[in-house]
Parts: structure tokens; sequence; C-alpha cells
């Protein structure tokens, strides 16, 4: 790992609750955590499952709107990836990503019959816990609220940039320069596949 303040956050929608159903992706890359570029793109799920009123509530994603879209291995290998290897010695970050995000890569990976690709990645959901333990709660919307960051929740883009931005906080809070410092801190270690 570099020994700067360089990430790219990435954020997934699921059409339901199977994780393999990534209707929307979006990734935000931070260099010195200030973002540099980003990329969204909608999904269509593994298979066509109904897309219930309630997630479509949570996230404003229709069927519509992805029954034209490319599939996970598509979006992955034209979107994704050369996003992610633009700058290929820095980790992932995700929010709540040890029980979301990862096991989405993961489940759309393994449906799909890919190589799950070989990422390093973290979870700002416990650095948030580990850096403001007195927070109410550490949901990405409370922390954007306490923040006061303005964005559209369950928006896979908008979600990426707000933990984008929870990151270079927690960095000021705990008073360091680097992912490497900032898990030390928070008495964690990368991930990886």
């Amino acid at each position: 790992m570099n020994n700067k303040l360089d990430y790219i956050a990435i954020d997934f929608e699921t059409a339901n609750y199977y994780k393999n159903s990534a209707c929307s992706v979006g990734l935000v890359r931070l260099i010195d955590g200030k973002e540099t570029d980003s990329v969204y793109s909608l999904i269509h799920p593994a298979k066509m499952y109904f897309i219930p009123e309630w997630t479509e509530t949570i996230h404003h994603i229709s069927y519509d709107d992805v029954r034209d879209k490319p599939y996970f291995p598509e979006v992955w290998d034209t979107i994704v990836m050369p996003f992610i290897n633009k700058t290929p010695d820095i980790p992932l970050v995700a929010h709540n990503g040890n029980m979301f995000d990862m096991p989405v890569i993961k489940n759309c990976c393994e449906y799909f019959g890919m190589e799950v690709p070989k990422l390093e990645y973290f979870d700002s959901l416990i650095v948030a816990k580990k850096t403001w333990p007195d927070l109410e709660s550490h949901r990405l919307t409370a922390l954007g609220e306490y923040f006061k960051i303005e964005y559209l929740a369950h928006d896979a883009l908008e979600d990426s940039r707000t933990c984008g931005q929870i990151i270079k906080f927690a960095a000021d809070k705990w008073g360091v320069n680097s992912i490497e410092e900032l898990l030390k801190s928070c008495k964690f270690e990368l991930r990886s596949f």
C-alpha cells in the first residue's frame, strides 16, 4: 500500500435482497483525500428479478431504468476495473462494505462465473465507529447529517462520494496523512478477497 491518503470509494445498489442483484455502481477516486474523478453506471441485475416497491422507493431505480443496461460482467470489465486500474495500488473503501458491497462483488462474480478480483479494501463504517465512538449512529446518512454533507442517499455515486469524505474527516480527526496510518489508528488492517 502506498503511504498516502489515496483510496477509491465504491458503492452498489441492489434490486432486492439478493447480493447478486446489483443494479448500479458508483466509484470516486480520492488522491490525498481530494476527489479527482468518478464513474457511475446502471447495471442490468443478474436475473431481472422483480424490483419491489420498497427498493425502488429507496434508490429510485426501476425496472425500466435497468432493463436495457449492460449486465455486471460488462460493467465490471469496461467501467469498474479500468477505473480501478488507473491507480492499481490504492485500496477500495465502502461504507458497511464488509457486510454489503464486497459480498455484492463476490456474489455477482460467482453468479456469472467470473474470477473474484484480488482487491484490497477497508470499511468506512468501522473507521467511523473507531473515530467517533460517541455518535448515536454511524450509518452513512447519519454521518452525512452530522458533517452537514448534502447528498442524495442511496444513489451509488453520491454514497461513494460521501463515504470518501468521511474517510478524509477521519484522517483529519486522527491527524494522519495516509490510509496506513488511519487504519493503524483505528486498530485494523486492509482486507482482501
